[in-house]
């Protein structure tokens, strides 16, 4: 068999079960974090992790099948690895860039929602100086 088939299949196999495993590491610990900036809908959580997770197949299986074809040929074992380290190291930074691309925007969401939860219910309508401050607007001493 030639090397560089044997390249293309150790690379598909390590490619896609990472891509497997990041995917179901992130799907099973992101339901807490989609839960709490969906203000606790865990339906709509569960429903937007798995959207996130078809997302996040497709874009990284996609690269990595179009990341599949090598310019150069695989004549010895060093090259081999050496072709897979490259191949591996890129997939491994495209998932981290997805990772970290996701965990942005949902800060952003999250961080988003906290303020609308935290803003006032009523705007302010006014201000009021403290007590016994002096100025135009003190009310007179009694008894003047």
């Amino acid at each position: 068999m030639d090397l560089t088939v044997v390249a293309y299949v150790v690379y598909l196999l390590v490619s896609v079960a990472l891509t497997v495993w990041v995917a179901r590491t992130l799907s099973r610990n992101g339901r807490v974090f989609l839960a709490d900036v969906l203000h606790g809908n865990e339906k709509l959580a569960e429903a937007v992790n798995h959207l996130l997770v078809v997302g996040f197949y497709l874009v990284n299986l996609g690269f990595v099948t179009l990341y599949l074809k090598s310019a150069d040929g695989v004549a010895s074992a060093r090259e081999l690895f050496e072709a897979l380290s490259v191949k591996v190291g890129v997939v491994l930074l495209v998932l981290g860039v997805m990772h970290l691309g996701n965990v942005y925007v949902l800060s952003r969401i999250r961080r988003r929602s906290a303020l609308e939860r935290n803003r006032p219910p009523v705007p302010p309508q006014g201000w009021t100086p403290p007590p016994g401050t002096p100025g135009p607007w003190a009310a007179p001493a009694p008894g003047r």
